[in-house]
């Protein structure tokens, strides 16, 4: 089934508690602070429905139609197939919904790719995952994760013992029949406020000892108990959408996770009591390689925004035929056809995963990760230098239109040969939302931490480099000469 964007915004009225500040948040659809991005995230489900894009935005299996991050991929056409997807629905929100409902669902499909890594003894949940694959394909849901403990909490070593019941850290508070009880807090909930479900884990590794802490499951967003708590809403600060275009409708929320009790049945729980399993599940199996490739489409669609509006500032300033200028473009051109590489290298240069099924290159995968990481704040400080002091010089805010006078000067003053002096400012506006706002800054922190701090993407890198075969190339060339080489004249 694919779910319409109006079946979507009324499931979002389900009784969900989110907190923005002391102020309880009623309905996501209508507040402030979240009805335009709502819709923003409506329109995506709209997309897989609208007739032009159905055969590239989803697959029929089953006698029905599923989401195209749903494909098992058994060879290189259907990775490629997932890839397009990816980037067409990354286009239609110019990257910037980081936890688009294509994301975690790429994690999960990943999974089931290789369920018997959750079948290990008395760990047996690999129909509990199937079930829960087929439910939310079938449903086609949008559930988002919660896979870190508060920095409070982080503790990796086993000294951390003393202090663990006093952590605020999500555990596993009791257990019976029906299910489990969850008591505490997780972190990053990225697009809580607007998805169904969450699902709760641990990519972060956990010391030993920390077992009440490993576990994996999936919860409604309304499940009695569940509270989320908001950062400040950037869309409810921006005034209006032509001063803030991007604010005002792309701000896909960051939310903390606080259980107070609540019950989880048996069927929605994969993996419990095993502190190396709950971290094995996403390493072991196509989860993080599949939910992480989606991350690298997006990015480079955010960076395909990026570079367009580099281009269009120096048309707009006049200096495009400036040397350095020019140097300045060529240099970002180059970087988006990077990362595109990089992602159609994932696809071409594909690998076996078992079972029938294939995954993108993990290596390839990950350096595009780490170079994300490495250059995005480099490249909006880039533009941002392009830009130089052309925002500061215009108006406050778009009112200025609303006076006659003022309007006449400001479209005398401030316009080019190219351009009126509205143009400009919307051009220097949305720029300014996307390099230099807070929603502007929340992006670059996001770029740089949402898939784990630096050293541990290179990590990544270091645990799957073929270090025998570098090695090897070395052992070779040494092995073509010897001592006696030094007798050689340079002549000889």
């Amino acid at each position: 089934m694919l779910r319409s964007g109006k079946d979507y915004l009324r499931s979002l009225q389900d009784g969900r508690k989110i907190y923005l500040g002391s102020k309880l948040v009623d309905d996501v659809t209508e507040h402030p602070g979240f009805r335009n991005s709502a819709r923003s995230f409506a329109h995506l489900f709209d997309l897989k429905r609208d007739a032009a894009h159905t055969n590239a935005l989803s697959f029929e299996a089953d006698g029905d139609r599923h989401s195209f991050y749903y494909l098992q991929p058994r060879n290189g056409e259907d990775l490629q197939f997932r890839m397009k997807g990816h980037k067409l629905w990354a286009d239609a929100s110019y990257g910037l919904f980081g936890r688009s409902p294509d994301h975690v669902a790429s994690f999960i499909t990943g999974m089931t790719c290789r369920p018997e890594v959750f079948d290990i003894p008395e760990h047996g949940f690999r129909t509990r995952l199937l079930d829960y694959y087929q439910y939310i394909r079938s449903n086609d849901l949008y559930v988002s994760y919660a896979t870190h403990p508060p920095q409070g909490a982080r503790n990796y070593s086993t000294d951390a013992k003393a202090h663990f019941f006093k952590s605020p850290a999500l555990h596993v508070e009791a257990m019976d029949d029906e299910g489990i009880i969850l008591h505490g807090m997780k972190t990053l909930a990225t697009g809580g406020a607007f998805c169904d479900e969450v699902w709760i884990g641990n990519l972060t590794p956990l010391a030993p000892d920390r077992i009440k802490e490993a576990v994996t499951c999936a919860i409604p967003v309304n499940s009695a108990g569940l509270s989320l708590w908001s950062r400040r809403s950037m869309e409810g600060a921006a005034p209006n959408e032509f001063d803030y275009p991007l604010s005002s409708r792309f701000d896909e929320s960051d939310c903390m996770l606080v259980c107070e009790h609540v019950r989880v049945p048996w069927s929605r729980v994969f993996t419990i009591g095993n502190v190396d399993l709950s971290r094995a599940i996403y390493m072991e199996t196509g989860g993080h390689y599949f939910g992480n490739h989606q991350s690298n489409v997006r990015f480079w669609s955010k960076l395909q925004l990026i570079v367009g509006l580099a281009n269009k500032i120096a048309k707009s300033a006049s200096v495009r035929g400036i040397p350095a200028v020019q140097e300045t473009l060529g240099k970002l051109a180059a970087m988006e056809a990077t990362i595109a590489g990089l992602v159609h290298g994932q696809v071409s240069d594909h690998q076996p995963l078992g079972d029938g099924y294939v995954v993108v290159n993990q290596r390839y995968m990950y350096a595009a990760l780490s170079w994300c990481q490495d250059n995005y704040g480099l490249i909006c400080a880039t533009v941002r230098e392009l830009m130089g002091g052309a925002i500061f010089q215009m108006p406050a805010d778009i009112s200025i239109i609303e006076s006659g006078k003022l309007n006449d000067i400001f479209e005398t003053y401030w316009a080019t040969d190219g351009e009126t002096a509205l143009d400009r400012m919307k051009l220097y506006k949305l720029a300014w939302d996307l390099l230099a706002s807070e929603f502007g800054a929340r992006h670059v922190q996001y770029e740089n931490f949402y898939a784990g701090p630096p050293f541990l993407v290179r990590a990544h890198s270091m645990r799957l480099a073929p270090w025998d075969r570098f090695d090897a190339t070395v052992d070779t060339l040494m092995a073509s000469y010897g001592p006696q080489s030094h007798t050689r004249t340079a002549a000889e």
